[in-house]
């Protein structure tokens, strides 16, 4: 099947805008950034969302919605003119927010009026929304932001390519780190570093590197080229060479 051309060389840059928002200080706690993104197109257009460990509150058309990680990647169709504006949590902080473990909206989206009650921001930006979250505040949770180190630890760290790995540099025990990701996370450790490993393989792609696939593989943990070419489709919809061709 040919590809769609809007999608290849940096040229879905000519149809939509993003752009990026840090948070306030007394918020940085909980949220990582925001986001928000526009778009123009007279053809619907088939846009790829990779997914990286955060819950996302997005709103859009009146709407608020919050959304679990994904376990894999997802397509949503753009069309005509429009928007949307989102809060990515940082890894873990969206604990204290649920009252629950997150693994029970991972591969889910859910009205943000069961977690946050009350009057959606209007219009949402920056101001508006930092007033919204401001006002539903949870009590501090000290395990949620020593999650968020260790995620932001294991996307640091290239040596870590095995739970077992990251088990070891902080002193638990592998299922107590599986339980501790269920619960603030959402979803496992291994999936984790797998997902911030292939991150460093779509850098070397945008960069115009050569890759060794094989030697990849070995370098990233993986028993062999098969096992990290099906893990990189479920993770990027594609196989890394064909993902390689939108840069």
């Amino acid at each position: 099947m040919a590809r769609d051309v809007r999608e290849l060389g940096g040229a879905w840059t000519r149809y939509q805008r993003h752009a990026f928002a840090t948070p306030s200080p007394d918020l940085a706690p909980y949220v990582e950034r925001y986001w928000i993104v526009s778009w123009e197109y007279a053809e619907p257009y088939r846009q790829l969302i990779v997914p990286y460990p955060n819950v996302h509150l997005t709103f859009r058309g009146g709407r608020g919605i919050v959304t679990g990680v994904s376990s894999g990647h997802q397509v949503r169709v753009l069309a005509g003119v429009d928007g949307v504006f989102g809060v990515a949590f940082r890894p873990g902080c969206f604990r204290p927010f649920l009252g629950g473990p997150v693994s029970t909206i991972t591969d889910r989206s859910i009205d943000a009026r069961e977690i946050f009650p009350g009057d959606l921001p209007e219009p949402p930006d920056v101001p508006t929304v930092q007033d919204y979250l401001r006002r539903r505040l949870p009590e501090p949770d000290p395990r949620a932001e020593s999650v968020a180190e260790i995620v932001a630890t294991v996307a640091a760290s290239p040596e870590i390519n095995r739970v077992d790995a990251l088990a070891d540099h902080l002193g638990m025990g592998v299922r107590a780190v599986q339980r501790l990701f269920a619960e603030y996370v959402g979803i496992g450790p291994k999936w984790v570093i797998r997902r911030y490993r292939l991150h460093e393989v779509t850098e070397r792609l945008a960069r115009g590197e050569p890759v060794d696939w094989a030697a990849l593989a070995a370098e990233l943990g993986y028993a062999d080229q098969a096992h990290f070419g099906r893990d990189f489709r479920k993770m990027f919809g594609e196989p890394p060479t064909r993902y390689a061709e939108r840069y």
